[in-house]
């Protein structure tokens, strides 16, 4: 089973790591994940920054 990647320099997505390591983010379980990173990283940061925000 292969991972899926993001690559956030040219926006699309990679069966496996193709790209540099600072041009992709990943792994995702599926293509339709990867295809929503740019989402599911500003969804984690949001939680993120409210947990650090929730402990100051």
């Amino acid at each position: 089973m292969a991972d899926w990647w993001y690559n956030h320099v040219t926006g699309e997505v990679e069966e496996g790591p193709q790209s540099l390591g600072s041009e992709r983010d990943g792994p995702f379980a599926t293509r339709e994940e990867a295809a929503r990173a740019p989402e599911i990283i500003a969804e984690r940061a949001r939680k993120w920054a409210a947990e650090d925000a929730a402990e100051s």
